[in-house]
């Protein structure tokens, strides 16, 4: 098995991608594989290193795991959260996630690849499906690209731009929703605007469902214009679970008022989480004193491949 999967299109009909249609495509070889390639990245000592407070809140699956968005196109939060969840549980509680549907419309690797870590197309019968009938956790960021891309001076403010399909999908399938708050991604670049209003003006959301169009300081680029991935500085990537939020007894999933006020009480939940977090975040000289211990790290480790290289075409 190569890391994307097969090289077939078996899961692909009519020319259009069938990938993120079946959550019985989660690859649990492919996970476990994963984890010990990102180790070196997230694991003690890497560059974003992961760091969990919380896991005593889960409750029982199935469960609405519900995150702030941070870091850009690269999504950095999103494989944090991945190598945290695996690391604790294994391949027995798989955590699936609701991505958007251009990822599968690619086809190929792309597709391919986020089905068999988990990925699913993002509609309310998936998120009602994974819940209701499979019973398995499933992951939503809310905020969408309107979290992911808020400016660098709301980096530890959740912004879910006011969607609240996520409460309504709890309701209806009776399953309780569990914060859990990011701090660390939002540091490796700076976002000076999300460009709602650029987004608007060039029918970005018509075309690509997206509503930003974001400035940002980012590596490789320097000043970027657009949704560009970036490469994230070093930083510690921290996660805190916060108490299970549970739906009201009797609550009517289509009654407006019961969801604005599931939503506003998962939200005051998750905020809380990620004060707490915001309180203990690293400052300006530790931050880059980790990028110097990473850069410290980085030439050690090309010193030793250079003199392996150097040996070995010597000997």
């Amino acid at each position: 098995m190569t890391i994307f999967g097969s090289s077939g299109d078996a899961n692909e009909q009519g020319g259009r991608p069938r990938w993120g249609d079946d959550p019985a495509l989660v690859d649990p070889e492919l996970i476990a594989r994963a984890m010990r390639l990102t180790t070196p990245l997230f694991g003690p000592g890497g560059p974003y290193e992961v760091s969990f407070e919380g896991w005593e809140h889960l409750p029982d699956a199935p469960a609405l795991v519900v995150g702030n968005h941070s870091g850009g196109t690269t999504v950095p939060d999103s494989f944090g959260l991945g190598y945290a969840w695996t690391g604790k549980h294994g391949t027995n509680r798989p955590l699936m996630a609701l991505g958007h549907d251009m990822i599968f419309r690619m086809g190929g690797p792309v597709g391919r690849t986020f089905a068999k870590f988990g990925g699913l197309r993002a509609t309310p019968d998936m998120g009602r499906t994974i819940l209701a009938e499979h019973h398995k956790d499933l992951l939503v960021y809310p905020g969408g690209d309107k979290d992911v891309w808020r400016p660098f001076s709301r980096r530890h403010q959740v912004t879910f731009a006011g969607r609240k399909g996520y409460a309504r999908l709890a309701l209806a399938a009776g399953v309780p929703i569990v914060p859990i708050a990011h701090c660390g991604s939002h540091q490796s670049f700076v976002v000076l605007t999300d460009g709602t209003p650029v987004a608007r003006a060039l029918g970005i959301h018509n075309r690509f469902r997206a509503e930003v169009f974001p400035v940002h300081l980012s590596l490789p680029w320097g000043l970027a214009v657009g949704p560009w991935p970036h490469l994230p500085l070093p930083v510690r990537f921290r996660y805190r679970m916060g108490a299970p939020v549970y739906p009201p007894a009797g609550a009517d999933p289509r009654d407006p008022e019961a969801i604005a006020a599931f939503d506003a009480a998962a939200r005051a939940s998750l905020q809380a989480e990620l004060d707490a977090l915001a309180e203990t975040a690293p400052t300006p000289a530790e931050q880059l004193a980790h990028i110097r211990e990473t850069g410290r790290r980085l030439a050690e480790v090309g010193r030793d491949v250079a003199a392996a290289i150097r040996a070995a075409v010597g000997g």
